[in-house]
């Protein structure tokens, strides 16, 4: 039995049927592998490496004493070739690190992670972030405030944006290093319970993680419904309760991680193995789409060439998911550790371009697919005059950018881009979140 959708949201499509059953297999070993020094929220890394420098597969390359970071590793073994500014699939140009790895190439090793005291000093070591798209720093996260103890560990499961199946197939083959992850998570933090949500698209994937879940840990099936799998959404489709304006998630006792992450923790503590490597998505237009096992660094244009290549009618590629993904102007940039997909669209899938946008005609449609209650119409007509204080006032800096006011907005407004320009413009005044 499902639990009762939260209010708002959209059904697109799903789109998965080219990828949910295709099981996760090796991707490419590029020529040269480009390891962005900022691959999370938060501060950036500094290179710990010199050109001409040899490094080893799992060796550290970038850190940075910052509290809100994460280190990068190299996924190769091979020569450092350059450290120089390189284009990022979300368009910022940041310091990088290129290395050519050796011909022979040993993937069943890798640098040991040090020994640490904790669960956070070994998730920080490991250059852990969370693998839904937003790549914030998890190592943070494990370190609730004292006047917000944590009770329930929830990890997301929902996978809601269409097209992506990665963590799908994650659960599917890898349960039992996301239920181990989510106990290691619970027992960190003190938490008495873990519940893994999922949608119940992903049947499978449901019976997979049942079947390892016990003691302590639950699995909860949740409706399909866009965006399910947002931290607000989920925390009250598991818990009933709304996080507070102004306030962190751990407000309402919970704390939220993706199902990828949980089991990069597992891998972190039982293998002492770093983040230099994640399960990307390849599908859409492309000849032989499919889950791919992805050494961070690749170039997305070796990827797709390692998927087959674009079909011939392909009008626009994305980082990520047809929602909240980033189109890309070109694919010489490299994978992520927040690049959950890549998804090539044929002019016929993008029908909602922002180019024939056309004025509101105050249908309200925005206004009840906004799981945040907003009215995405007025934030969109205050951005779009310049008008931060009315965006400040209609609460935009509460918006989360699901795209779905964009998704539903019959005129094709580019609702999340002009209310995205209105929060860049508040924030840079000084109006905190």
């Amino acid at each position: 039995m499902t639990r009762a959708a939260f209010k708002g949201g959209v059904h697109p499509h799903d789109s998965k049927a080219a990828t949910a059953q295709r099981p996760i297999e090796a991707g490419p070993i590029p020529s040269r592998v480009v390891l962005p020094m900022s691959m999370h929220l938060g501060a950036p890394c500094e290179p710990v490496v010199a050109v001409g420098e040899h490094v080893e597969r799992g060796q550290l390359v970038g850190d940075v004493d910052a509290m809100v970071s994460a280190p990068v590793h190299s996924p190769v073994s091979g020569k450092v070739d350059a450290i120089t500014r390189r284009l990022t699939a979300g368009g910022s140009i940041v310091t990088a690190v290129e290395v050519v790895p050796d011909e022979v190439q040993d993937l069943a090793s890798f640098v040991l992670l040090p020994e640490e005291h904790d669960l956070k000093a070994t998730v920080r070591a490991a250059g852990l972030v969370g693998l839904g798209g937003a790549a914030f720093p998890s190592a943070v996260k494990l370190s609730p405030a004292k006047d917000t103890p944590v009770s329930t560990v929830i990890l997301n499961g929902c996978e809601c944006e269409p097209y992506l199946t990665c963590d799908h197939r994650v659960m599917v083959e890898h349960a039992e290093r996301v239920v181990a992850g989510g106990r290691l998570i619970a027992d960190a933090v003190g938490a008495s319970r873990v519940v893994i949500g999922v949608e119940s698209n992903k049947p499978d994937a449901i019976a997979a993680l049942r079947d390892e879940a016990n003691g302590g840990v639950d699995v909860l099936e949740l409706p399909t419904r866009y965006p399910q799998g947002a931290e607000k959404q989920l925390i009250w489709a598991v818990l009933r309760k709304e996080v507070p304006k102004g306030k962190l998630p751990a407000a309402t006792g919970a704390l939220v991680h993706n199902v990828g992450t949980a089991a990069a923790v597992a891998d972190a503590v039982e293998h002492r193995k770093p983040l230099i490597e994640r399960v990307v998505t390849v599908t859409g237009a492309v000849r032989r789409p499919g889950n791919y096992r992805v050494l961070l660094g690749t170039l997305i244009s070796d990827l797709v060439e390692f998927a087959g290549g674009l079909e011939d009618d392909v009008e626009r590629v994305v980082a990520g998911g047809p929602m909240t993904g980033a189109a890309l102007g070109r694919l010489d940039v490299p994978v992520q550790k927040g690049t959950s997909g890549v998804l090539a669209l044929r002019a016929a899938d993008c029908t909602r371009a922002i180019d024939d946008d056309q004025p509101c005609i105050r249908c309200g449609r925005c206004v009840e697919a906004c799981p945040m209650f907003l009215q995405p119409f007025a934030l969109g007509s205050y951005a779009l005059l310049g008008d931060w204080n009315g965006v400040e006032r209609y609460h935009g800096l509460d918006c989360i950018e699901c795209g779905s006011c964009g998704f539903i907005c019959p005129t094709r407004r580019p609702l999340v881009q002009l209310i995205r320009s209105g929060k860049q413009a508040l924030l840079a005044k000084g109006v905190k979140p």
